[in-house]
């Protein structure tokens, strides 16, 4: 029953194997990887010397954003930013460029105090926010969107990172190199699958780079929750089960084996990130839910399949992901309260 996307193998494969194969693919690709990094180098240096200027939000702004494509946990960080707002009484806006549906739902899911707009023009969304009642900003996936002004910008980097070649788009993942680090007030390393120390060698490799503190996030799936019901399940519940994982996300990889670290016998389906499901492929996970002891889904696509999944069908156990700060967590929200609270002058 399983199926896997296979423009995820072969990225994966790309960006990842030391295989012979893969280098000369990637070789091949180095020149559109050199013209990749000099524009994103001719773009930088227009902002950095003054030829473009940022334009200024309405609200004091945070961003958050990642180097490499896809994984790194933008959206749950963001999602996490904004309700650390509102546990302090301050109605935070949510900024989208309004692709991917789906993150749209999940901030609103996560976050219902919040006020989710998604527009690419990030000050209309922001004066849409604004006139909602939002006192701050949070921009997701917005590092390198630098023709707005943000007050913090904050770099995301996945530990998972560090098995891929450090090479720019498209014979590697990644967008910018550790050098627009510069730009960073804060750097969060994620982790999911690495080990823990991965992801400290990391942090201390890269925190000279950042002016401002520097933390480790562990975004890991210990809970479960039935998609229609809501009724909770703990991760012994997959123990020796038949489980087919099924995800449309961008790094389905440490989602699976999180779904396979908790004893199942797990068969695999993807589809690629932001995929929105047709009526057969609704059907196909249908079929798989009534086959196996149990479907596993993520948040990101449970928004998606929540209104539409069939009463008479087993419902589907959504991973929920859980954020457990490793290092850094005080130092991060010191900062983000700073840049809603007047400075008090002698």
């Amino acid at each position: 029953m399983g199926r896997r996307g296979d423009t995820h193998r072969l990225i994966r494969w790309l960006w990842t194997s030391r295989r012979i194969d893969a280098r000369l693919v990637r070789l091949a690709l180095l020149p559109l990887a050199g013209l990749w990094k000099a524009a994103v180098g001719l773009r930088n240096a227009a902002f950095d010397r003054g030829w473009i200027t940022a334009r200024e939000l309405p609200l004091p702004a945070v961003a958050v954003g990642n180097l490499s494509v896809g994984g790194s946990g933008k959206t749950p960080i963001a999602s996490w930013i904004a309700a650390h707002y509102v546990a302090r009484g301050i109605v935070p806006g949510i900024l989208l460029s309004g692709y991917g549906r789906d993150e749209i739902l999940v901030h609103r899911e996560r976050v219902p105090a919040a006020c989710v707009v998604a527009n690419p023009d990030r000050i209309a969304a922001g004066l849409e926010a604004q006139a909602q009642g939002a006192a701050v900003l949070v921009l997701d996936d917005a590092f390198q969107l630098r023709q707005v002004w943000r007050d913090f910008n904050i770099a995301l980097v996945s530990a998972e990172t560090s098995r891929a070649v450090p090479w720019p788009l498209p014979a590697g993942p990644w967008r910018e190199g550790v050098a627009s680090l510069s730009r960073a007030n804060a750097l969060i390393v994620t982790r999911k699958r690495a080990d823990a120390s991965v992801a400290a060698g990391l942090a201390a490799q890269l925190a000279p780079r950042v002016r401002g503190p520097t933390a480790i996030v562990h975004l890991g799936v210990q809970r479960y929750e039935g998609l229609v019901s809501g009724k909770p399940f703990g991760a012994e519940t997959l123990q020796g089960r038949r489980v087919v994982a099924a995800a449309a996300i961008a790094d389905p990889d440490a989602f699976i084996a999180q779904t396979k670290a908790t004893g199942a016998h797990v068969q695999v389906a993807t589809w690629r990130d932001h995929y929105e499901f047709r009526d057969q492929d609704l059907a196909w996970l249908a079929k798989a839910a009534r086959k196996a002891d149990y479907l596993v889904i993520t948040q990101k696509d449970a928004v998606k399949l929540r209104d539409r999944w069939p009463a008479s069908v087993p419902e589907p156990l959504v991973a929920v992901l859980d954020l457990s700060w490793e290092a850094g967590e005080a130092e991060l929200r010191a900062a983000l309260d700073a840049i809603v609270t007047p400075v008090e002058r002698l």
